[in-house]
């Protein structure tokens, strides 16, 4: 990652650019994928800041300048997507002993994609979440976030759509992966 990012822990402050920066990385990254319907859809109904994560201090930003430019973050909470419009009842606590943290909410900004900032953001919870005591990882990938995940070596458990409000569904994938790799066997 370029020197001039910073990356730091979202703040309750944040949550302005937060829509702002969710706005333009779905609109602009899911061009192929979903329909202007499901992408509209999905940013009244599913995609938002989760005011949770940064609460717990489990949602991390990448700043260049003043300007963020992307967002993501880890939870030790049963919700596996979606911001806060689409919480419903409590959020509970995971066991890390025998359940997967999740890993939440990745966007960025067009104008910076492909330049390693999920990849930096994911290692980032990946070390939080270790040291949280889980041992393994899953989240509810969007078909534009699913070839990044693919090669932080997740795997596909299960497709299906999320049906929203207004009756637009919204296909996405559960994947999973151990926090730990195993090591790869001896050349």
């Amino acid at each position: 990652m370029d020197p001039s990012y910073q990356l730091r822990l979202a703040t309750s402050d944040d949550i302005p650019a937060l829509h702002d920066l969710i706005a333009l990385s779905v609109r602009g990254l899911s061009v192929g994928f979903y329909t202007p319907t499901q992408v509209e859809s999905a940013l009244r109904h599913l995609f938002g800041p989760d005011s949770q994560l940064v609460a717990d201090g489990t949602y991390y930003v990448i700043e260049a300048g003043e300007q963020l430019v992307a967002a993501g973050g880890w939870s030790r909470r049963r919700t596996m997507y979606g911001g806060d419009q689409a919480k419903r009842g409590e959020d509970s606590l995971l066991d890390p002993a025998v359940e997967a943290a999740r890993i939440r909410a990745f966007f960025v900004h067009p104008g910076w994609a492909r330049r390693g900032l999920g990849r930096r953001l994911f290692e980032e919870c990946r070390t939080a979440a270790r040291a949280a005591g889980f041992r393994r990882l899953e989240l509810v990938a969007t078909l534009p976030g699913e070839p990044l995940y693919r090669t932080l070596d997740f795997e596909v458990a299960e497709r299906f759509s999320v049906a929203l409000p207004d009756g637009v569904e919204v296909p996405v994938a559960l994947m999973t992966r151990p926090v730990e790799l195993p090591a790869p066997p001896p050349a």
